[in-house]
């Protein structure tokens, strides 16, 4: 058994090499892939057991249809069943393609077993996929490029005197200011606070969702997010104004139809565009990322723009923000998908 999975590890790093060798550098007017699609056996890992698993399953869905209609051979994998994982490991795969969304698939962890059976995959690596999930970590990779990012404090579960600490934390970045798991996606346990006696009662409830926190300043503004493409010559795709129903871009915004409008090309002037797209760009190699990411920002009354975090693995359903960009920069989905295999 061994030797059969040393065997397929071998043929898929031959494959692996085969697959980069024919690949020419991404560039920005590069809409047809170099990878044959009829002849590429992909993995669709979605579904996993994070508390996003069902956007994971409605992403992974949206990508099968675009892979399928773009030629490739599609099999859907769920890591959260024991049997999917073992196919993943026997059976010989070109390519994973990840539509995984929060812990236990977007942090690193799957990352770093497709390394150890030798799958190329979308997306970014386990360091990489790992910094960015962690939203406090990121913030000190913002912090050391100089890309501006609201004021924080973390808050770790199980701390001597949590509610001492809490009030610290908000002191020190003042009122209003937003409690969020550091460790979370999609909005989950996100909570806009306007004085002390609401910030106890958000920490406690950010608690039961994630053992790390962080309280940031909040930022009133213009909500935008701007999609990079690439590996080492990446570049943004256009930014998208986000227009939520809602205070903010919340997990309901995000994914209930007519929650939000995205309006893309962003309303906003080409210098402000511009450094947006610097900035995504300069997050996206600041953490390492490959492939894809997408870093959210606000805008400020002042014109000034302020990263909020940066998703490694985008939603990827129809009408999802990383396919509404590509469209918007002349890449429809099927060419998206193919784009990001070449890529990996």
């Amino acid at each position: 058994h061994v030797k059969q999975l040393r065997c397929a590890s071998s043929q898929r790093n031959r494959h692996a090499r085969l697959l980069y060798s024919t690949c020419s550098p991404m560039r920005k007017e590069d809409v047809v892939g170099t990878v044959v699609p009829s002849e590429c056996k992909v993995a669709l890992l979605a579904g996993g057991t994070s508390g996003e698993r069902d956007i994971s399953l409605a992403s992974g869905e949206g990508a099968r249809a675009a892979l399928e209609q773009a030629g490739f051979q599609v099999v859907p994998i769920d890591p959260a069943e024991k049997a999917d994982v073992i196919r993943l490991v026997e059976e010989p795969f070109d390519v994973a393609f990840l539509c995984l969304h929060g812990k236990m698939g977007e942090d690193g962890t799957v990352q770093g077993l497709l390394d150890v059976i030798g799958l190329p995959y979308t997306g970014s690596g386990v360091l990489s996929s790992a910094l960015a999930m962690d939203k406090a970590k990121a913030k000190i990779v913002y912090a050391s490029e100089g890309i501006p990012t609201p004021r924080s404090a973390t808050l770790v579960k199980g701390a001597a005197s949590e509610n001492v600490t809490a009030k610290n934390a908000a002191k020190a970045v003042g009122f209003p200011c937003v409690v969020k798991p550091a460790t979370e996606g999609s909005a989950l346990g996100v909570y806009i606070v306007e004085n002390m006696n609401e910030d106890l009662a958000a920490v406690e409830k950010a608690f039961e969702i994630d053992s790390e926190l962080l309280v940031e300043t909040y930022v009133s503004g213009t909500e935008v997010t701007v999609a990079v493409l690439g590996n080492d010559q990446p570049y943004a795709l256009p930014v998208i104004e986000i227009v939520p129903v809602n205070a903010f871009y919340d997990f309901e915004s995000k994914y209930v139809p007519g929650a939000s409008k995205h309006l893309c090309p962003a309303p906003i002037d080409d210098r402000l565009t511009e450094e947006v797209q610097d900035l995504a760009i300069l997050a996206h190699k600041a953490l390492g990322c490959r492939g894809m990411s997408r870093s959210d920002f606000i805008i400020d009354a002042d014109g000034r723009p302020w990263i909020l975090e940066t998703n490694t693995i985008p939603g990827m359903t129809e009408t999802s923000l990383l396919p509404d960009a590509g469209r918007a920069a002349g890449i429809e989905f099927p060419e998206l998908c193919t784009k990001l295999i070449e890529l990996a």
